[in-house]
C-alpha cells in the first residue's frame, strides 16, 4: 500500500517547513555542535511534525550525543554553559513520536485508522568515515566493518549519516572526489535495502537507483568492486528544482517507475499485542525484555554492547508501534543469497537540507520525498 517518506537531512539548526508525510526520516546533523540549547530547539521541531512515524539518527555535528567523544573531545570547542551528555541523549531517546536509532534495528507498524497501515524495518546508525575528529566517526576498514556488520539482511529502508562510496557521496557534484564509505557500499551489495537515506556530503544531495547485479554465483559480494555489484545506476531528475512542486520520487505502479525489490517483509502482529496495537495512549509501552547497563568507553564499544540488547516493544505519539530487536546471529551467507534471489534494487537517497558549505550566503535544498508501496501488517 501506498505509504508516503518525508527525507531530510544535515539541518544544523534550521527548522524548516515540511510537506505531509506518513513517515519522516532525519539522517543526521540536527545542529551544529550538539549544545543542549540546539537539541532543544530541534527536539522542538521534530515533535511538531505531524507524522505518524519519525526515525531520527544522529550526526558527526551531533557531539554530545557521543559521549565518549564528547569526554574527550570538550575543550575543542566554546559552549555557552557546561553540557551533559547524559541530559542531551535524554533529550533525544524520549523525545514524543520519535525513534532514535544508534546502530540498532526497529520494525515500525503503522496504525492510525486513517493512515497506510503498512510496515517497514530500518536500521540506523550515526557513523561516518573519521577525517577530522568529530562524534561517531571510525577509522579504517576494521572500524568500519565492526559498524556495517550490524545492519541485518531483512532490513527494508537503511538510514546511515554518511552515504556509500560511489552512490551520492560527490562532494562537489557529478564528477567530484567520492566521500562515501567504502565498507558500506560492499555492505550495501549484500542487504539491499529498499532505500538507503544519508546525508553527510551536502554536495551530494539527490537520488540515484541502483539496480544490482545478480553474480553467477561465484564469490562474495562483499570482496567485489562497484562495477561487479552494479548493473545499471540511474539518475535522479529533481522534479521540485527552481519551482514549487515537490523533491519527489515515485516509487509506486501507478507513478510507472516501481521498485523491484521482492524482499520485503510482511511483519504480521501477533495477537498478544492487540492492546498495544489499538490503544489510544501516546507513548505506551508493550513487552520489554533487558537493559543495556554497561558503560561503553567509546562510540565503538557502545556498537558492540547493542548486539545483546533485547527486544522492546512501544507506541509512540505520533500513532507508530515501535518493535526493537536484534538481527544478530543471522546467516550471512543466506542473506546474500536471498539478496541476489529477491532483492534487485536500491533508491539511494541523500537528503542533505543545507547546501555545500562554500563561500557566500547559506543555501538550502528541498526535503526529499519518497512514494512506496510497503507491506500491509494487517
Amino acid at each position: 500500500r501506498k505509504t508516503r517518506i518525508v527525507c531530510i537531512s544535515d539541518t544544523h539548526n534550521q527548522t524548516p517547513k515540511l510537506p505531509p508525510g506518513d513517515i519522516l526520516i532525519h539522517a543526521g546533523d540536527l545542529t551544529n555542535q550538539g549544545s543542549l540549547t540546539e537539541l532543544q530547539k530541534s527536539v522542538a521541531w521534530l515533535e511538531r511534525q505531524p507524522f505518524e512515524a519519525k526515525i531520527v539518527v544522529a550526526g558527526n555535528h551531533d557531539t554530545t550525543l557521543d559521549a565518549p567523544f564528547f569526554h574527550s573531545h570538550s575543550s575543542t570547542w566554546k559552549w555557552p554553559t557546561a553540557q551533559d551528555p547524559v541530559e542531551c541523549k535524554k533529550l533525544v531517546m524520549q523525545a514524543h513520536g520519535v525513534t532514535y536509532l544508534e546502530n540498532e534495528t526497529a520494525t515500525i507498524y503503522l496504525t492510525k485508522e486513517t493512515g497506510p497501515k503498512t510496515c517497514l524495518s530500518v536500521f540506523g546508525s550515526p557513523f561516518s568515515p573519521g577525517r577530522r575528529g568529530w562524534a561517531f566517526q571510525y577509522w579504517g576498514a576494521d572500524e568500519a566493518e565492526q559498524v556495517w556488520s550490524k545492519i541485518g539482511d531483512g532490513v527494508d529502508v537503511l538510514v546511515t549519516h554518511t552515504p556509500a562510496y560511489g552512490f551520492v557521496d560527490a562532494a562537489g557534484g557529478d564528477g567530484a572526489a567520492r566521500a562515501g564509505c567504502e565498507v558500506l557500499r560492499r555492505r550495501l551489495g549484500v542487504v539491499r535495502p529498499l532505500v538507503h537515506v544519508c546525508g553527510h556530503i551536502h554536495g551530494g544531495r539527490g537520488v540515484e537507483r541502483v539496480r544490482w547485479r545478480n553474480g553467477d554465483g561465484g564469490g562474495r559480494v562483499e570482496q567485489e568492486g562497484l562495477d561487479s555489484l552494479v548493473e545499471v545506476k540511474e539518475a535522479w531528475s529533481d522534479s521540485g528544482k527552481g519551482n514549487k512542486k515537490l523533491s519527489l520520487v515515485d516509487l509506486t505502479k501507478r507513478g510507472g517507475k516501481e521498485i523491484h525489490n521482492a524482499g520485503l517483509t510482511r511483519h504480521v502482529m501477533d495477537e498478544s499485542l492487540r492492546d498495544l496495537f489499538e490503544s489510544s495512549m501516546p507513548e505506551s509501552e508493550g513487552p520489554q525484555s533487558g537493559t543495556l547497563e554497561a558503560n561503553p568507553t567509546s562510540s565503538l564499544d557502545d556498537v558492540a554492547l547493542r548486539d545483546s540488547e533485547a527486544e522492546s516493544w512501544t507506541r509512540k505519539a505520533g500513532g507508530a508501534v515501535e518493535w526493537r530487536h536484534s538481527d544478530i546471529g543471522r546467516s550471512e551467507v543466506d542473506a546474500q543469497e536471498k539478496a541476489m534471489r529477491d532483492r534487485h534494487e536500491t533508491v539511494m537517497i541523500n537528503a542533505a537540507f543545507l547546501g555545500p558549505r562554500d563561500a557566500g550566503p547559506m543555501t538550502f535544498n528541498k526535503p526529499i520525498v519518497v512514494d512506496v508501496e510497503l507491506p500491509v501488517w494487517e
